[in-house]
């Protein structure tokens, strides 16, 4: 007898389509499986074996062939367990083939014929939806993660005898019911309170004020000074100011940590700007992503978050290189023999690093590093990574009448985000109907339309510009902050104060180069 079940296989943060096809006939006894099975495929045949026998069901013995279409695809992970266990049970006569029209079919298959979490269900939902399947059944584990796609019925099942059961149309129907989760309501329902908040940073306006215009325009940030000026305590405040996720950014995310793994039971859906903050000893493909079986790494974990580097010049030269590329194109490619796969890299790029070997130059007071010295520890972060860098704030080290609260209280993230909003609604309206949400995220021609100066500004950049010496994407990454200040401000039109303002986010040559 010959069977056909449909089921999916993850390819980069996408998933395809998989026809799980089964015949089982007469012949010497085997167990065959053919069309790219990875490794973890291919053993899906000794899990499937035990886990039917556990349930009472045996194998005949006869030949049976499992072929995975499209052949030309390589299959990973253990998803595919469930579907090749129903295919044989359908090709056996068990069940209908009948009952299995329409329906995905995704999960690994523990010995004891329960049903285990596997990586990816969100993709492959939403892949469901875009083929117009109906009905998704996948581990119970992983029902919620699928749940908040529309338009597609998702059932969670505890083992293998329950499927059956319910495909025979045996048990109890209430047992069987399709979860449907609003993520729209999800979302409105997460709380913006975050453990950490901008009223817990005492001085350092400049900071404070840079990281404003930074979370209002999603523009690269970057913070040199001293140890302990605040830095690190600034960077992790920055998500408590960014404007919330919203759904399609949600499922963007949430595909990416999916994928990964990253997601579970208590945590099936990415509701907030991720925030990744790795160590400096990190290596590069972890960065990156890629491998043997290619996965995405922190920088498209980053996406449509924060990136922390913090000590960014202990980060290996490679490493921060790496960023060059994303930085600009908004994704990574991951080439291997069997395919190309693309990550989404949409991030804000925050650093913060001292400005020497010891940390306190220019005070030389403090600092005794020679200028070769500082050279040599700023140059790891290389001159096309800092033109890439929008704004640049350098901190000061704290006075002890701003760390004893003796001037006014400081302005908490509630307030900040409300000011950013704003400017995050006036970039929504202006760029509705386009692929771009943040004012960073505009290409030349869009700067050209959106970042109108007035007369006196407009003579004010082409001074500065020469005398600056800016680079064509320096000229634009201006412009851009520019900007955002004025939205910020609430204008239309950029003036004199926002362009001078943004020119001094500027990075300053005598501290890197």
């Amino acid at each position: 007898m010959y069977s056909v079940v449909l089921s999916s296989a993850p390819y980069g943060i996408e998933s395809f389509l998989v026809r799980v096809e089964v015949d089982v006939s007469s012949g010497l006894p085997g167990f065959d499986m053919v069309g790219m099975p990875g490794g973890e495929v291919k053993e899906a045949k000794e899990r499937v074996r035990v886990a039917l026998k556990n349930i009472g069901i045996a194998l005949p013995p006869q030949k049976i062939t499992v072929n995975l279409s499209p052949a030309n695809l390589r299959k990973k992970g253990t998803a595919l367990d469930l579907p090749i266990a129903v295919g044989i049970l359908a090709a056996m006569e068990e069940i209908e083939e009948e009952k299995l029209r329409g329906i995905l079919f995704l999960g690994e298959l523990g010995l004891n014929a329960n049903l285990e979490s596997v990586n990816g269900v969100l993709p492959s939902v939403i892949l469901a939806k875009d083929k117009g399947l109906k009905k998704c059944i996948v581990p119970a584990c992983n029902a919620k993660e699928g749940a908040v796609v529309d338009g597609v019925d998702v059932i969670g099942i505890e083992n293998l005898k329950e499927l059956i059961d319910y495909l025979k149309g045996e048990g109890n129907p209430g047992d069987f019911k399709a979860l449907h989760i609003s993520l729209k309501k999800l979302l409105k329902e997460e709380s913006v309170k975050s453990e950490y908040d901008f009223a817990d940073v005492k001085g350092q306006e400049g900071l404070k004020r840079g990281a404003e215009i930074a979370a209002a325009g999603f523009h690269h940030f970057m913070m040199i000074g001293p140890p302990g000026a605040g830095k690190t305590m600034i960077a992790k405040r920055i998500p408590s100011i960014l404007p919330p996720l919203g759904e399609r950014e949600s499922l963007e995310v949430s595909k990416i940590y999916s994928i990964s793994g990253l997601l579970s039971d208590e945590r099936p859906i990415i509701l907030k700007r991720p925030f990744c903050n790795p160590h400096h000893t990190i290596t590069e493909q972890a960065l990156s992503g890629g491998g043997n079986h290619p996965k995405p790494g922190v920088i498209s974990l980053s996406h449509r978050g924060v990136l922390f580097l913090d000590e960014a010049a202990h980060f290996s030269k490679a490493a921060i290189e790496i960023l060059r590329q994303p930085m600009e194109d908004k994704k990574i490619e991951v080439s291997r023999t069997y395919g190309t796969f693309i990550y989404p890299a949409d991030f804000m790029l925050v650093l913060a690093t001292n400005p020497c070997p010891c940390g306190y130059y220019p005070d030389r007071n403090k600092c005794r590093c020679s200028p070769a010295e500082i050279k040599r520890y700023m140059s790891k972060l290389s001159g096309p990574i800092m033109d890439r860098i929008d704004i640049s704030v350098t901190a000061q080290s704290m006075k002890l009448k701003e760390l004893e609260g003796g001037g006014p209280p400081s302005e908490d993230s509630a307030s900040i985000r409300r000011r950013i909003s704003l400017a995050r609604e006036i970039q929504k309206k202006r760029f509705r109907g386009k692929e771009i949400d943040f004012n960073a995220q505009m290409n030349a021609k869009e700067v050209e339309e959106y970042c109108i100066l007035e007369p006196a500004a407009k003579t004010y950049m082409q001074r500065a510009y020469e005398a600056l010496g800016l680079s064509a994407r320096g000229y634009h990454k201006i412009l851009k902050v520019a900007r955002t200040i004025a939205d910020l401000d609430g204008k239309e039109i950029i003036d004199n104060r926002h362009l001078a303002e943004a020119i001094g986010l500027r990075i300053r040559e005598d501290i890197y180069g």
